[in-house]
C-alpha cells in the first residue's frame, strides 16, 4: 500500500489484508538495510486475526524512495508522519534492531501516537564497531557478510529454516544485497550515535515488551534486559534465537507479540 509521507511516496505491507484503520493497529519497523519483508510471518498472521497492520519500508529502503534518514530521531518523526498519513490516531509500534530504537524514540517524541511498545533485539545505546561501519561505508561485501554472520545464531547456515523453502543465511544475505549503496552505512552510523533521553525512558507509562535472543550476537540479551529494567513495568521475553528472531523463531515471537498485544 502506498502513502504520501513528508512529501514522498512510502510503501507499507498490510499483511495480505485490506488496510482497516478502524481496527487495532500495529506498525512494524525493520532494522538496518532491511525492509518490510522481515516481518512477513508476524505481520500476515496478525493481519488475519483482528489487527490492521502496516509494515513500512523506511525512506531509501525497499520500495520507499527518497534518501535514507541519517538519525534515529528523523526516522521516528517519519513514523509519526506515516501514522498521520494513514489516519491512525495511535498504534502499537513494534521495532527490531535499528527499528527498535526508532520505535523507542517515536514513543518518546510522539507519546500520544504510540499505544503499546515492543522492542525486539534491542539495546540502547547500540554501539557498532568501526570496522563494520567502514566496510559498509565502502560498500564492501564484508559489511553485508558481517551483518549476516552476527545477525544470526552461530551455525544457522547449517540449520533447517522454520519457514519452508528458505535458507536463513541465504535469505538474509540476499536481502542485504538488495540494499541501495550507502544505506547500510547510514543505518549503522545512526544506531551508533543514538542516545535516548534516559529520564524520558524511565517515564514511559505505556505497556512495553522487550524480546531478547538468548543467542543474540549483535544485541546481547543482557543489553536488552538492561534497557527493559529502565522502563517501568516492561515485560521481558527471552527466545532461543539469535538477533534475527523474526525468522529464527517466528512462531515463538508471534506468540509473544500476540499475548502482549491482547493483554489488558
Amino acid at each position: 500500500m502506498q502513502f504520501i509521507v513528508q512529501g514522498y511516496p512510502a510503501f507499507a505491507y498490510t499483511g495480505g489484508r485490506p488496510f482497516a484503520p478502524t481496527q487495532p493497529a500495529i506498525v512494524f519497523i525493520h532494522g538496518g538495510a532491511f525492509d518490510h519483508s522481515v516481518w512477513q510471518w508476524q505481520a500476515r498472521s496478525l493481519a488475519h486475526h483482528g489487527f490492521t497492520v502496516l509494515a513500512p519500508d523506511l525512506p531509501g529502503h525497499g520500495r520507499s524512495p527518497g534518501a535514507a534518514r541519517l538519525a534515529i530521531g528523523d526516522m521516528a518523526d517519519w513514523i509519526a508522519a506515516l501514522l498521520e498519513a494513514a489516519g491512525l490516531a495511535s498504534a502499537a509500534v513494534v521495532g527490531h534492531s535499528m527499528g527498535s530504537l526508532v520505535a523507542l524514540e517515536t514513543a518518546l517524541r510522539h507519546p500520544k501516537q504510540v499505544a503499546r511498545l515492543a522492542l525486539v533485539g534491542t539495546s540502547a545505546p547500540m554501539p557498532v564497531s568501526e570496522p563494520f561501519i567502514a566496510a559498509a561505508r565502502d560498500n564492501h561485501p564484508a559489511g553485508f557478510d558481517m551483518e549476516v554472520t552476527w545477525g544470526l545464531s552461530r551455525g544457522v547456515m547449517y540449520a533447517t529454516s522454520p519457514i519452508p523453502g528458505t535458507s536463513l543465511f541465504g535469505a538474509s544475505r540476499a536481502l542485504n544485497g538488495r540494499a541501495r549503496d550507502g544505506v547500510l552505512a547510514a543505518d549503522l552510523a545512526a544506531c551508533n550515535i543514538y542516545r535516548p533521553a534516559m529520564d524520558a525512558v524511565r517515564a514511559i507509562t505505556i505497556p512495553t515488551l522487550v524480546v531478547v535472543g538468548k543467542r543474540d550476537q549483535m544485541t546481547p540479551q543482557k543489553a536488552g534486559r538492561a534497557l527493559a529494567a529502565e522502563i517501568p513495568g516492561a515485560k521481558t521475553v527471552a527466545l532461543d534465537a539469535g538477533h534475527s528472531m523474526m525468522s529464527e523463531a517466528p512462531r515463538e515471537l508471534l506468540a509473544a507479540l500476540r499475548e502482549f498485544l491482547r493483554a489488558p
